[in-house]
């Protein structure tokens, strides 16, 4: 079982990988992920009796550990609001007697006067405690380090704090000891030994290293802040409040009191504050916040609707059916959030160097002091080489590499309306070559219609009839359309006995004391009766449902079509852009399904694929070597989405889909994935680029911290630009991980006009557009009202406005005037 502890006292990677290390060496761990970004661990345990374990095992190490409850939280500040303020005060009062203590040692070298009493030998022991006595609020301001490092270091478990405190440390040492030395010195008439000392002090390093340290500290919690801004404001979405309406009067109370089977009632510009089921009104709803899509969706009796959308215009009466930790939103949130906390396959690389950092790091420092020692270096020299070498490096820049991108891009995902479960989806989504899609309800709307009765030796009338039997105990997306046609026609239904569903083949039962089968043609081969071929229907991507008796009689086949969604095809198109080999999956027959495929534009299709086999078809091409995405929606979906390396779940699914799934697209809408893939790929992007700088700087910079260059060059750095060097390295990181949240896909998809009877709209590149300047846009809904007005007009084949330009872009052959006719119509402007 897994579960989850909370963890304090980590600083840097080293203290995450010394917490992991700990737990999994608990008896009954099995495995354990540290999140140092989160401050979260994963450990997979036998039993709850193992977590006292655990937390005692983590204390020992010098940090703490508890439990995560799982109770709900209140609306969290900004991450580390405290510990910034702290941070902020120690840096103002540091700067301040760090800028009167560099003022006093150092303003002489650009002309600045010093007071005379500081002025010679005599004076220098009362220069000297001047010093150490404007050092010593730093140190006492900064003395987290040393209590936190220190203690991790008599831990045996050093950390970047123990770097701080034991580079700090030896220069406020060494200064102290200088400075008893001159004072013995003035006593005893040593004037050489007081003029060696006043020169080599060391206390404005041991001030400025702390400071530094604390101020790229504080750039870094900042920045961190911003990490986690898409799961804020995800949790500023949920209302308030909710106007329900209760023993007959209305009454407005907290959102979170709401309680299932409650009347709640949203009017125009209000937010939704939990999810149901609607059972009065009409309105237009803003889902943006949860699906990406900016487009309102109009909702009538019987549609559903969730939590943080926007009713734009109109009014709604709903059933709530699920409230507080149940409702997307939460779902949403918690998907977020444990994405956020994950830990990518990429780290684990970053996460053993970091185990071994700082013992390395202390090596090289004592190894350097004890070298230039031996080449008769001063001590001096030696020393600030050592304490050089201690604080510009940086585990904090290792550790953070990969979870300030991880929960960037998992949190800019969440705003596009994708859900990644976890970080090793985000990684392993930009590694895939070949995306199968399941054809039913992702490529397809997944609600076909009859678009033809053919009769065969039975009148249409008893056909019907006959289908409408034995489809009405089937679940199957076409039993419904035959259903729904039939209502239309006013057919009763009448009761069949011993029904049956023939998996992948269609159902039978016994229709007045008669065996009846309906299915598709290898089950009418399977019972032994012949079939005619409609290559009309196979060529229109429509696909013929055959009815027949025991006896073998025909009784005629019912054509049905599942019409392609509006953007699939340019959503293929962008797949295909994108490197990606795309994979059609369905139940049709061959001729049936290279119809539909060469609509949707896809160029591999595998037909008669039986709901058990989709998982046999993605172990068949990662067996091949390639890595695999599948996509899909309904139950027999799962094991292939689960099998997948990478599983995506059309958001308007089944449950079991999404639970299989890596990845949740929340629109419903194929658009996506390509999105999703380009979000992946920027974001491994950025890990990568963060892990090279990260081990680019510590690479380059122990080394000539070490005094490789000063051979060569007589070039030594001081600890103080390695200092702030150090800080700056882990704030670049962070920094450059922010810049996902301004990912943007290459893919836009165009509006299309609705396809009908199988047939879609064909739009590239060579198909002939227009662009007409519009005035009045103010919103996405004018957008909207816009293309409609535009795909209103015949010969219109796609409609795309753009805000900022004030422009709208028709591909077709649609007339100019007609096409302006109606957006004047629709309110508009056509700017000229």
């Amino acid at each position: 079982m897994k579960v989850k502890f909370n963890v304090t006292g980590m600083t840097c990677a080293a203290c995450s990988a010394r917490v992991e290390k700990v737990t999994k060496a608990v008896p009954g761990v099995a495995n354990a992920e540290v999140n140092l970004l989160a401050g979260r661990m994963v450990a997979d345990v036998e039993n709850e009796a193992v977590c006292g374990a655990i937390c005692s095992a983590v204390a020992d190490a010098g940090y703490g550990a508890a439990v995560d409850n799982g109770k709900k939280k209140e609306q969290p500040k900004a991450p580390a609001e405290d510990a910034m303020k702290d941070m902020k005060t120690r840096i103002i009062w540091s700067g301040a007697f760090l800028i009167v203590l560099m003022y006093l040692t150092m303003g002489h070298m650009v002309g600045l006067p010093t007071p005379h009493i500081f002025h010679g030998l005599e004076n220098a022991a009362l220069f000297a405690l001047v010093q150490f006595l404007l050092t010593l609020p730093a140190v006492i301001l900064n003395r987290s380090y040393f209590s936190k490092g220190l203690k991790a270091l008599w831990h045996r478990s050093p950390n970047m704090d123990s770097l701080i405190a034991v580079g700090s440390g030896a220069s406020l040492i060494y200064g102290v000891v200088a400075l008893l030395r001159m004072t013995w010195a003035m006593g005893n008439g040593h004037w050489d030994v007081v003029e060696l000392y006043s020169k080599n002090l060391y206390f404005e390093s041991a001030a400025m290293i702390l400071t530094l340290i604390t101020l790229g500290k504080f750039l870094e919690t900042r920045a961190k802040g911003k990490t986690g801004d898409a799961i804020r404001q995800l949790m500023d979405l949920a209302p308030k409040t909710a106007l329900v309406r209760r023993d007959g009067e209305e009454t407005e109370i907290p959102a979170d009191q709401v309680r299932v089977g409650d009347t709640v009632i949203v009017k125009s510009g209000g937010r939704i504050p939990v999810d149901g089921t609607v059972t009065e009104g009409r309105a237009s709803v803003d889902q943006s916040a949860l699906t990406g899509e900016s487009v309102p969706v109009e909702k009538e009796p019987g549609d559903t609707v969730a939590a943080a959308t926007i009713n734009t215009s109109g009014y709604l009466e709903f059933r709530a059916d699920k409230v507080g930790e149940d409702t997307t939103l939460s779902q949403v949130i918690r998907m977020v959030e444990e994405a956020g906390g994950s830990k990518a396959p990429i780290a684990r690389l970053a996460d053993k160097i970091a185990g071994i950092f700082v013992p390395v790091v202390m090596t090289i420092a004592a190894a350097a002091f004890a070298v230039w020692m031996m080449a008769g270096q001063t001590l001096e020299f030696s020393l600030t080489t050592a304490i050089a070498v201690l604080v510009i490096s940086c585990p904090c820049a290792l550790g953070l590499a990969t979870p300030v991108a991880i929960m960037v891009g998992t949190g800019r995902g969440a705003k596009m309306g994708v859900l990644f479960k976890n970080a090793e989806a985000l990684e392993n989504l930009h590694r895939a070559k070949t995306i199968l899609l399941d054809k039913t309800g992702t490529l397809t709307t997944g609600k076909p219609e009859v678009t033809d009765v053919l009769p065969g030796d039975a009148t249409e009338f008893v056909l019907l009839r006959t289908a409408v039997a034995l489809e009405a105990k089937s679940e199957h997306p076409y039993a419904k359309a035959i259903l729904e046609y039939a209502k239309e026609k006013e057919i009763s239904i009448r009761e069949i006995k011993e029904f049956e569903t023939l998996p992948g083949r269609g159902v039978c039962g016994i229709y007045n004391g008669t065996k009846v089968y309906g299915g598709n043609a290898r089950l009418m081969e399977e019972i032994g009766v012949s079939v005619p071929e409609y290559p009309f229907l196979t060529a229109a991507g429509k696909t013929p449902l055959y009815f027949a008796n025991a006896s073998g009689k025909y009784l005629g086949a019912i054509a049905a079509a599942d019409v392609l969604k509006p953007d699939s095809r340019s959503s293929v198109e962008a797949l295909k852009k994108l490197g990606l080999d795309v994979v059609m999956l369905t139940g049709d027959n061959e001729k049936t399904a290279k119809a539909i495929a060469k609509q949707a534009g896809i160029d591999h299709v595998i037909p008669d694929v039986l709901p058990g086999d989709k998982a046999g078809i993605v172990e068949r091409y990662q067996r091949e070597g390639r890595r695999v995405i599948m996509v899909g929606d309904g139950i027999n979906d799962a094991p292939a989405l689960a099998t997948a390396d990478v599983g995506i779940a059309i958001g308007a699914g089944t449950d079991i889909a999404i639970e299989s799934a890596d990845v949740v697209l929340m629109s419903g809408s194929l658009s996506q994935v390509a999105g999703a893939v380009e979000l992946s790929r920027a974001t491994i992007k950025n890990i990568r680029e963060n892990l090279f700088w990260a081990f680019f700087y510590n690479s380059l910079g122990i080394p000539i911290a070490a005094g490789v260059l000063y051979p060569a060059f007589g070039l030594q750095l001081s600890p103080m630009l390695g200092a702030a060097a150090m800080s700056m390295s882990s704030v670049f990181v962070v920094t450059n991980a922010l810049r996902l949240r301004f990912f943007k896909p290459g893919f836009a998809p165009a509006a299309v006009n609705p396809v009908k009877d199988g047939e879609a709209p064909i739009v590239d590149e060579s198909t002939p557009s227009v662009v007409i300047g519009v005035e009045g846009m103010m919103c996405q809904h004018c957008v909207a009202a816009v293309e409609k007005a535009c795909r209103s007009v015949a010969g219109c084949l796609a409609a795309s406005a753009d805000l900022d330009q004030k422009q709208v872009t028709i591909r077709g052959d649609a007339d100019l005037s007609a096409l302006e006719n109606a957006i004047i119509d629709a309110g508009y402007t056509i700017r000229k």
